[in-house]
């Protein structure tokens, strides 16, 4: 059996490796994006001189032949579900790795011929999984492809933002969300002004109670950051290369590089066409399987749109846990073992600048109705906690953590287990996870 995995995030290489692990099928991986799998959530990290790219592959180059994952470099150009075919572009390339000679001797791997073009452009599939990801939304502002204009979420990315900043005198980044946050402190390390516009009243106040947007607010502006509230642009100006952005309210801010950081949208577009017999939404549609409306054709990851979402979850979640759980879950189905896809509680972490910020359940920005919150924020310094929980039962919901962090089993079963809110101020102690040594908040727990 040949299993092919479109994609090399998160998702696809965990469905590649629980596959090895309970099956000697063939499996293909193809990326158009690099030659192996690397931490997308740690790019930041290499630009900003705190890690090499090669400290972003959490397996050694030689780890995919010695478990006979087969690596392809290129392109998907179509695919025909009937004939159960993919089409790659004519560039692609099989990536082998020729082991050094410690390697050999130890015989950590097996000795691989070197990097060879693939002589045919199609490949047959038994089984296919799309793990296609996601691509950033960069807007339809005149001016948008002026050079300087970009977005931030891919390898190739990193390395255009690397030719963008030299001598770079100012920046403005549209879209207030974490990749917005990070964007700007890639560029804070370079000492590079930047104008993050925002087109809530404060920070992310779309997804965060206002409470927790105005301490994390209060912190991007002790950074230096210039924070443009209610604002959007409405035209990227520059002739051949970005000079500048009208906003909404008709000012002008003179730049010469503009981050799009506005959100992401499944990476589905060269699978989308009348003739495609492939159910696709916003996202490739799936069951509680992962799989599509064809046979033999499943879909994880970012590009997935869950036809029935379990209660409290979103269509499309795009997020990197959830993506590996996804992979998890369709080895076993492919496996033998037809398993439903359970993500479990909510749960997402951030950092604003060096402020840790942690979600369980469910905390939106803005009270349901039957739902309480008890809120707690330090008097002198940026850290808080919030638990919602229900008015009538008093089963707590979510937690929201900035400063401090919270411990993601003890969250999870409270939640589950619909304890009341009272039980868990009483037991709070149990949910610390700071390190030894870091102040605790909480008051001790009565059993102590």
């Amino acid at each position: 059996m040949h299993i092919i995995i479109v994609g090399n995030g998160i998702a696809g290489i965990t469905a590649a490796r629980h596959i090895r692990k309970n099956s000697d099928a063939r499996i293909t991986v193809i990326s158009k994006e690099t030659d192996h799998f690397f931490s997308r959530t740690a790019l930041m990290y290499v630009y900003m001189g705190h890690q090499k790219y090669e400290h972003l592959k959490p397996y050694e180059d030689w780890f995919w032949a010695k478990n006979r994952i087969e690596l392809v470099r290129g392109t998907v150009e179509t695919i025909d579900f009937d004939k159960k075919s993919i089409h790659l572009s004519p560039d692609s390339y099989q990536v082998n790795y020729k082991p050094s000679l410690w390697e050999r001797m130890t015989k950590v791997a097996p000795k691989q011929t070197p990097q060879q073009v693939i002589t045919s452009a199609e490949l047959t599939y038994d089984k296919l999984i799309l793990a296609t990801g996601s691509v950033p939304k960069m807007g339809d502002w005149k001016g948008r492809d002026l050079e300087g204009v970009q977005g931030l979420y891919s390898y190739q990315d990193l390395e255009l933002l690397e030719k963008n900043t030299p001598n770079l005198q100012k920046a403005v980044i549209a879209g207030g969300g974490l990749i917005g946050v990070e964007f700007a402190e890639m560029l804070h390390t370079r000492h590079i002004p930047v104008s993050l516009l925002v087109r809530e009243k404060s920070y992310w106040n779309g997804v965060l109670p206002d409470e927790e947007s105005a301490l994390v607010t209060q912190h991007l502006q002790k950074h230096g950051l210039d924070l443009r509230f209610n604002t959007e642009i409405k035209e990227i100006k520059g002739q051949k290369r970005v000079e500048g952005i009208e906003t909404n309210e008709g000012e002008t801010i003179e730049c010469q590089l503009v981050g799009l950081t506005i959100g992401v949208t499944p990476n589905v577009s060269f699978l989308a066409s009348e003739s495609s017999p492939l159910k696709i939404n916003r996202g490739i549609v799936v069951n509680e399987y992962l799989e599509t409306n064809l046979p033999d054709v499943y879909a994880i990851g970012d590009c997935v749109e869950h036809q029935t979402p379990m209660v409290g979850r979103k269509p499309i979640e795009q997020i990197w846990y959830t993506g590996r759980i996804m992979g998890e879950t369709v080895a076993q189905t492919i496996c033998g073992t037809r398993t439903a896809y359970q993500p479990g509680v909510f749960f997402n972490s951030a950092k604003f600048f060096d402020l840790e910020y942690q979600t369980y359940g469910d905390v939106p920005s803005k009270l349901p109705k039957g739902i309480n919150t008890f809120y707690w924020q330090h008097p002198d310094k940026e850290v808080a906690i919030r638990i919602n929980y229900r008015t009538e039962s008093e089963a707590v919901t979510g937690f929201n953590a900035l400063g401090t962090r919270l411990r993601h089993a003890v969250c999870e079963a409270w939640i589950k287990e619909k304890k009341t809110i009272d039980y868990v101020l009483k037991n709070f102690q149990q949910a610390n996870f700071d390190p030894e040594f870091f102040e605790k908040y909480e008051l001790p727990s009565p059993s102590v």
